[in-house]
């Protein structure tokens, strides 16, 4: 029996870890052909090299391409080659991100260099909308069905982080919503996605160092599964413009993580300082 998503083309950016890898992944187990992004190459553990190999080793086909998100033109040749070597596209997910170094974690925004804007949104929002806006011919070319997913957070509607943090998930839920409207004429969906706590390298790196950990959280892969759920939904255009929330989408399509749970539930409070 073939897979949802057999035949179909997708790019996933921000790819060599977290998130990202877990959605690549998640894609290449439903038969796609993943298009996975991120400026770290090589044989590494976190790699968009080795993201690519795990991905057809779930059962899809992996292509790395190295890009750097914070420049347009290497954004605009990652979907040129899209378009040359496939002629559409029918997923986009937009996750690329760049945590600040140090994190912009606590504080008045004062207390934080400005960079941490060009960071959070630069990154986090901008590069989104720049891929998004190479991506739609080849969507629109893709046809009715295909869909753009931006992977947000529930700092877009609660003080999370930093001011910056949240400018950067509210844009980006406003975005989502305001692309849906544009993209619905063509039968385009462009759904935006709230993950909770997850286990990422960086959170498990980051929980270690303070002598806690995360086995509770949602993991990348999980997260990655329910996004799949969301894009073979048979109601996938009446979700467009909306926020799903990843526990949701769990108990909705009981879709199950690595470890065989569902997606654990987020307070969906303000996280302690």
């Amino acid at each position: 029996m073939s897979a949802a998503l057999d035949g179909k083309i997708a790019v996933v950016t921000g790819a060599s870890r977290g998130i990202g890898r877990g959605t690549a992944i998640a894609l290449g187990e439903l038969g796609a052909t993943v298009y996975v992004t991120g400026r770290t190459t090589g044989d590494g553990e976190l790699t968009i090299d080795t993201t690519a190999r795990l991905v057809a080793d779930a059962g899809g086909r992996g292509i790395a391409v190295e890009t750097d998100h914070g420049d347009d033109e290497q954004i605009g040749r990652l979907f040129e080659r899209v378009g040359r070597e496939q002629g559409h596209l029918d997923v986009l997910v937009n996750n690329v991100y760049k945590i600040p170094d140090p994190p912009a974690w606590g504080g008045g925004f004062w207390d934080h260099p400005i960079s941490v804007w060009d960071d959070q949104v630069g990154i986090g929002l901008r590069a989104h909308y720049v891929a998004s806006w190479y991506a739609a011919p080849l969507l629109l070319a893709a046809g009715p069905g295909a869909a753009i997913v931006n992977v947000s957070s529930p700092g877009g509607q609660s003080y999370h982080f930093s001011s910056s943090y949240g400018a950067g998930k509210a844009g980006l839920d406003r975005l989502g919503a305001d692309m849906a409207i544009e993209l619905a004429p063509h039968g385009i969906a462009c759904c935006t996605v709230y993950p909770g706590s997850v286990g990422t390298e960086f959170i498990k790196e980051w929980a270690e160092a303070r002598g806690s950990n995360v086995d509770d959280a949602q993991t990348p892969l999980g997260v990655g599964r329910a996004i799949g759920a969301l894009l073979t939904a048979p109601d996938l255009m009446g979700r467009s413009g909306s926020i799903q929330w990843i526990e949701d989408l769990g108990v909705e399509f009981d879709v199950r993580d690595e470890r065989g749970r569902l997606p654990p539930p987020y307070a969906r409070r303000q996280p302690a300082e």
